[in-house]
């Protein structure tokens, strides 16, 4: 904005500045919708893996980091073959929400991936999960990283 243009009348600046078209979710919303897509999607594969890829919990221990492949790749599959194609996770179709792009846009498969993988880094970096409430827009690390956001579907 410039000054002449303000002193000629040409802006008014009792105009308030336009805000985006969309708002972003509820925190709270969002944490349920985690917290079901966790027994929902994540435990039938962590049972799976647990006994019948691994045989046994003790199994499980001794090669931990061969089980978490396990668990997160078809994790992984589903959670984004979701978002991918109906734009929801059955948490996320539970709180009505649904997740869209920056520009109210169907977000790319690229981002859905992105976005699962730097959730994934949020959650195993703990800290980095409160971002979410010190952002102006409740916009957590994985929403500014991969230009998506859940909504209300409503």
């Amino acid at each position: 904005m410039r000054w002449r243009d303000v002193k000629k009348g040409q802006i008014d600046l009792k105009e308030e500045p336009k805000k985006p078209s969309f708002q972003s979710s509820p925190v709270l919303y969002r944490i349920k919708a985690f917290l079901t897509d966790s027994f929902m999607i994540a435990m039938p594969i962590i049972y799976i893996v647990f006994y019948a890829i691994m045989g046994s919990r003790e199994e499980f221990r001794a090669h931990m980091l061969l089980g978490w492949v396990y668990i997160l790749i078809p994790h992984f599959i589903v959670t984004t073959g979701f978002l991918y194609f109906k734009d929801q996770t059955p948490g996320y179709k539970a709180y009505n929400l649904k997740l869209v792009t920056f520009k109210m846009k169907k977000p790319s498969f690229l981002q859905i991936a992105v976005r699962y993988v730097v959730f994934t880094l949020t959650i195993v970096i703990f800290p980095l999960l409160f971002i979410t409430f010190f952002t102006k827009n409740r916009y957590g690390l994985q929403d500014i990283i991969s230009r998506t956001v859940p909504i209300n579907s409503k």
